[in-house]
């Protein structure tokens, strides 16, 4: 965020720059500020410099106005700011006049550039008196007696010192939701987030994130906060996280379930080869070591393979023979107990 420099030429309507009225609600706000922010936003504008200085008035509007105790602030300043215009410029006395243009400068560089804290208020005799809370500002040097305005050229000397730096609002935590595949939360890697407020990330994601864990990203939030995303892991159609092991169910045949044999099987690596016992039983479960989700302690769960006898429904005139033949020679009676 860039600092403001308070003066008259500087001012910024706030509300204009949101296209939104002064009586506007927060609800208001917040959408004209999602919607400016999306049109101007430097992704969308590549290489415009006016659309990235739009992007940026718009940012600081919304910094100020979306905070209750600070637009407060910003009002009372653009009211004293409308008066102090409206007033005419005396043809004798400019000093006086200059010296007024001079606190003010000071009274909304205060307002806009410093922390806001509950505490002490402006000096109600002053002309630009609020009764807004005041703001912590970092030290500045005490003026040096060479600083007075009875020495021209000494008074020239104060202008041109650098003003000190101010901070526009206290860093602020701030928390986004993500939502990501199962393979890309198990294998990690670079993942494009946009955030509410028109940002755009790119973020290193780690391997192994579950359901509901949080990442803390350092000075990505408000004024150097931290942004923490909480991570949401889609369902998938074929495997189920459970702790730290994967559940799928895997069809095989009746040849299959019967002799036995070699079957691929996906896992989140890709397909491996597990062996099937000869006379595997529907719902058996078979285990793949080390082919879970990674623990904390990075050793990995296992995969279960629940399997499924599936039955063809087709079948060729040949496997249609075949079987026929299989069932005159079979000896196996799977009803045997219910028939005695």
């Amino acid at each position: 965020m860039k600092t403001m420099v308070a003066g008259r030429q500087n001012f910024r309507d706030y509300y204009q720059i949101l296209e939104i009225s002064d009586q506007a609600a927060p609800e208001e706000i917040k959408r004209s500020f999602r919607r400016l922010a999306r049109r101007y936003h430097p992704d969308m504008n590549p290489g415009d410099k006016v659309a990235e200085d739009k992007f940026k008035d718009i940012n600081e509007a919304y910094e100020i106005l979306s905070d209750e105790g600070r637009r407060s602030q910003y009002d009372r300043f653009k009211d004293a700011f409308n008066t102090m215009n409206r007033r005419k410029p005396k043809r004798n006395g400019n000093r006086a006049a200059d010296r007024d243009f001079q606190d003010f400068d000071r009274f909304v560089e205060d307002l806009l550039n410093r922390e806001p804290e509950r505490g002490d208020r402006i000096d109600p005799k002053s002309p630009h008196a609020y009764d807004g809370p005041r703001t912590i500002k970092t030290e500045r040097p005490p003026r040096s007696k060479a600083s007075s305005p009875k020495s021209k050229k000494s008074a020239t000397a104060t202008k041109a010192e650098p003003r000190s730096s101010y901070r526009l609002e206290r860093k602020r935590d701030v928390e986004a939701r993500l939502s990501l595949p199962l393979e890309k939360a198990f294998n990690g890697g670079r993942e494009r987030i946009r955030l509410e407020d028109g940002r755009s990330l790119e973020v290193d994601m780690p391997p192994g994130m579950r359901d509901g864990q949080k990442i803390r990203l350092r000075n990505q939030g408000i004024n150097s906060g931290d942004l923490y995303l909480k991570i949401s892991v889609e369902p998938h159609a074929r495997f189920e996280v459970r702790g730290n092991d994967v559940f799928c169910q895997v069809p095989i045949t009746p040849t299959e379930a019967v002799l036995g044999g070699p079957v691929e099987v996906p896992t989140l690596n890709g397909l491996v080869k597990m062996n099937v016992p000869p006379g595997i039983k529907m719902g058996q479960r078979l285990r793949l070591a080390n082919k879970g989700f990674p623990s904390e302690d990075e050793q990995r769960g296992d995969q279960l393979v629940e399997l499924q006898i599936t039955i063809p429904t087709t079948l060729t005139p040949e496997e249609k023979e075949l079987y026929q033949k299989l069932r005159a020679i079979e000896s196996f009676t799977p009803r045997k107990d219910l028939l005695s």
